[in-house]
């Protein structure tokens, strides 16, 4: 772990996961207004740059946890880590995420993308959710291509989540009538499985705020880096200048200021699934369905504790 020992700390602090590129990164820097943050990411290196960026500003405090979400044991020493941190947490941004380009696998055989945007965010919460204080916040950053009717989905080549069962979803196992772009199942089941954990966690845990964000299609991010080089260069050249005024659309600094105020809020609302404009919106059928909910939550704990057991 890298740390730095903030002195007078503020009575705030903040956990982003995958802050050290786009949207993460963003909201870092948005968020490091409001108090200390904990930064956890993979690279050590790009953690400490971000580190040193925001003890650069006035009032600017940061501490680095280093965390591959696609390995649980690091998962969970994270999360000793963070507690040992002894900071008072207002709330765990799960941002961190990537799309891969066909099936890539984990060190034990996993499906990369599921286990590190589903497995690994839904470990961490769980570890630290009995050491958050009333009231602390939980986000979630979800993606609208997990519904099959989300029309802008369905024409990027998405089928929406093919979610079988947990072990299923490791195996890199999908429901079949999927996409046929490589990649794609994987992610969309993964953004299924974070939202139906959001509205699951939501109801067992009723002193917290548990929400979703839906932060729009960000051209030119960490996610959309499988595309080709002209693919690219539209996208960050042509598609991010029209965001502000093209529905679905957005950029990391437009998003990041969203999820900052979804983090920061008071009114106690929780929850809620945001899109992109910061308003309410609706999931999926599937993912709405509480039994849907609790089936994957309930299935997910089992891998985790049959990972767990095995790695004993």
């Amino acid at each position: 772990m890298t740390t730095s020992s903030p002195t007078n700390p503020p009575a705030k602090a903040w956990i982003v996961t995958g802050p050290t590129s786009g949207i993460g990164h963003r909201t870092a820097l948005q968020l490091a207004r409001h108090g200390t943050l904990v930064l956890v990411g993979r690279n050590p290196d790009k953690l400490k740059d971000v580190e040193a960026e925001i003890n650069a500003q006035p009032h600017g405090r940061a501490v680095s946890v280093v965390c591959d979400f696609s390995d649980l044991a690091s998962v969970r020493r994270a999360a000793a880590e963070i507690t040992a941190l002894g900071l008072p947490i207002a709330g765990l941004l799960n941002n961190g995420g990537i799309r891969t380009r066909g099936t890539e696998r984990n060190a034990r055989g996993q499906d990369l993308a599921f286990a590190t945007n589903h497995l690994g965010p839904f470990a961490l919460t769980d570890e630290l959710i009995g050491h958050l204080p009333d009231g602390a916040h939980i986000v979630f950053i979800c993606s609208a291509v997990e519904d099959p009717e989300r029309r802008p989905a369905v024409m990027a080549g998405f089928r929406g989540g093919r979610y079988i069962s947990a072990e299923a979803s490791a195996r890199g196992e999908w429901q079949p009538g999927g996409s046929t772009r490589p990649g794609y199942d994987a992610y969309a089941t993964s953004k299924q499985c974070n939202l139906a954990t959001a509205y699951a966690f939501t109801r067992e845990n009723p002193r917290l705020r548990v929400n979703a964000v839906e932060p729009g299609v960000n051209p030119g991010t960490g996610l959309e880096g499988e595309q080709n080089v002209a693919v690219r260069f539209l996208s960050r050249y042509v598609l991010t200048p029209l965001a502000p005024v093209t529905k679905y659309l957005s950029t990391p600094k437009r998003a990041a200021r969203m999820i900052t105020e979804v983090l920061t809020d008071e009114s106690g609302r929780t929850g809620v699934y945001y899109n992109e404009n910061g308003k309410p919106m609706q999931g999926s059928a599937q993912v709405r369905d509480t039994a849907f909910q609790d089936r994957v939550v309930a299935e997910t704990r089992a891998l985790l504790t049959k990972i767990s057991g095995e790695t004993t």
